[in-house]
């Protein structure tokens, strides 16, 4: 009995080893649970961490990429700040100081003599130019500038009956700054890379080039200075600060202009942008020839503005050459400033390295008219011609009368070949021609329209003594108003006359319709008054 009970075991520890062993395996259980969702957890944070990271960097996969450029950028620096940019560089918001930490050395290299260190220079940013212009260049402008620019109009002109030449005017003044020159400019801003363009650029100009500049510059949102000199037309500098560049009037010259503007490009890292032939520039301008022979089928010429527009005639004859060799490329130039007939006969471009600047027909010559160009012109224009300055003034008459165009001298110059005939192989012929530019001060333009109105015969001068006697002056009157012709102006002098004491000086300033009108109102004066003095003034 007393080793029964030694050897047996108490009757409550049997069952409870099974339930010990479930908790046992189901705290295990949970502990494996736990550890698993404790890592589950762990990655999906370092998976969020990651791809946060990347999406920061690298943008979303199909959507656009997100990064400062495609930001809004801040404003460009104001003028006052241009004397301190030597010490301290501040574009585009972002502010580099530089600190000179001075650090103790030992006693032995004290004595030693420090050798100078060269002071740190800033480079300015240089374009390469290609060395020819190709039509595929001219074809990756048109598709690179096609919503940047307009596709101007190509219309048939009532002007083509008076001068029995089907004339089609190419109308490059309605542009948004009034010149043909933005689409050589905005094909050179968006060539540049993103660090020229975050730099900014600078013009030394108040021509259309710099216009064109401060405008497609500020939309593309780049900052954009503009150096005038202190001569500059008010209207100029108002329009340039209108589309967004900072301008800046600096020196009484144009030189001294571009002077400070090149030396605010080598202090500030500035790209200095200059009207150039190189490939790029002459690629844009040249896509008016490809809009041209598109607009006007069956063409037989087409005439351009030389001169000052050298880039112009150039970069679309390649452009109409190369899609059909027959039609007749003609340059049209002042006869005063025949710059690039003369290059043409010279070999070698006269006025390369200066501009000849005219209150009229602008800059002339210059860096855009180089090489490049010089080669361009002698492979691909048939001629260019000289035309008077009279014949200029009338087809800006004509352009304002007939088509609503309010042309400067460059965009005229065109039609005055047409209308000073220098060009008879041109009638009854279909011919476009390109009114480049409308850019013209209201000043200088009434004052191109009233010497226009002279030289048409439709407005003379003329003297006459007559009796100083009551009725005399109303006589006058009386037979300019039979004539049908209008007063302008009359002015009377009694005093400083070589004649007799009760004797008047009578000067009528008189418009007429035509030539033919002038010349009846003359005739019907001189049979009643023998004094009559006409003075001459028109066009022979």
């Amino acid at each position: 009995m007393d080793g029964s009970r030694g050897l047996s075991v108490p009757p409550c520890s049997a069952p409870l080893l099974p339930p010990l062993k479930a908790v046992v395996g189901c705290l295990l259980h949970l502990t494996v649970v736990v550890i698993a969702v404790l890592f589950s957890v762990g990655k999906n944070t370092i998976k969020r961490k990651d791809s946060s990271t990347t999406s920061k960097v690298q943008g979303p996969r199909n959507g656009p990429v997100t990064c400062e450029q495609n930001g809004p950028r801040p404003l460009t620096i104001h003028p006052e700040r241009l004397k301190d940019f030597v010490e301290e560089e501040y574009l585009n918001g972002d502010l580099t100081t530089w600190e000179m930490k001075v650090v103790e050395p030992p006693e032995e290299q004290l004595k030693e003599s420090a050798e100078p260190v060269a002071p740190k220079t800033r480079k300015p940013s240089v374009r390469p130019k290609n060395e020819f212009l190709r039509f595929e260049d001219i074809s990756a402008a048109a598709f690179k500038t096609q919503n940047g620019v307009q596709k101007t109009p190509c219309m048939y002109s009532r002007i083509s009956k008076q001068y029995g030449v089907d004339i089609y005017l190419k109308k490059e003044f309605l542009q948004y700054t009034g010149s043909v020159k933005e689409r050589g400019v905005l094909y050179l801003l968006t060539s540049l890379n993103q660090d020229q363009q975050r730099k900014g650029v600078i013009v030394a100009s108040d021509s259309n080039f710099a216009m064109a500049a401060a405008f497609h510059a500020s939309e593309l949102q780049i900052p954009v200075f503009v150096i005038m000199s202190a001569g500059t037309s008010p209207s100029r500098v108002r329009m340039c600060r209108d589309y967004g560049a900072m301008v800046i009037l600096f020196g009484p010259t144009a030189r001294d202009a571009q002077s400070h503007a090149r030396q605010l490009a080598q202090e500030n890292g500035y790209l200095y942008v200059e009207e150039e032939d190189s490939a790029g520039y002459l690629a844009g301008l040249g896509t008016v020839g490809l809009e041209i022979y598109e607009q006007v089928p069956n063409l037989d010429a087409v005439i351009f503005p030389a001169g000052g527009q050298c880039g112009l005639l150039a970069g679309s004859a390649t452009a109409l050459k190369h899609l059909n060799p027959k039609i007749s490329v003609i340059g049209v130039e002042c006869e005063k400033f025949p710059v690039v007939q003369q290059s043409l006969k010279t070999g070698h471009c006269l006025t390369e390295h200066d501009y000849v600047t005219h209150p009229l027909y602008g800059e002339l010559g210059g860096p855009s008219f180089g090489a490049n160009t010089l080669k361009l012109a002698k492979k691909h224009v048939d001629q260019v011609i000289s035309v008077r300055e009279e014949d200029v003034l009338l087809a800006m008459l004509r352009l304002l009368e007939y088509e609503r165009a309010t042309a400067d001298a460059e965009g005229a110059m065109g039609l005055a070949a047409i209308i000073a005939d220098a060009i008879p192989d041109l009638k009854g012929k279909r011919v476009a021609v390109v009114v480049c530019s409308g850019n013209l001060p209201l000043p200088l333009l009434r004052h191109c329209l009233d010497r226009a109105l002279v030289l048409d015969h439709r407005v003379c001068k003329f003297s006459v003594v007559l009796t100083d006697f009551p009725g005399e002056i109303s006589k006058l009157l009386e037979t300019i108003g039979r004539e049908e012709a209008r007063v302008l102006d009359m002015q009377k002098e009694n005093i400083f006359l070589n004649t007799d004491l009760f004797t008047l000086e009578v000067t009528c300033l008189v418009e007429t319709r035509d030539k033919p009108h002038t010349t009846q109102l003359r005739n019907a004066l001189t049979e009643k008054y023998s004094t009559l003095k006409w003075i001459e003034q028109g066009r022979q």
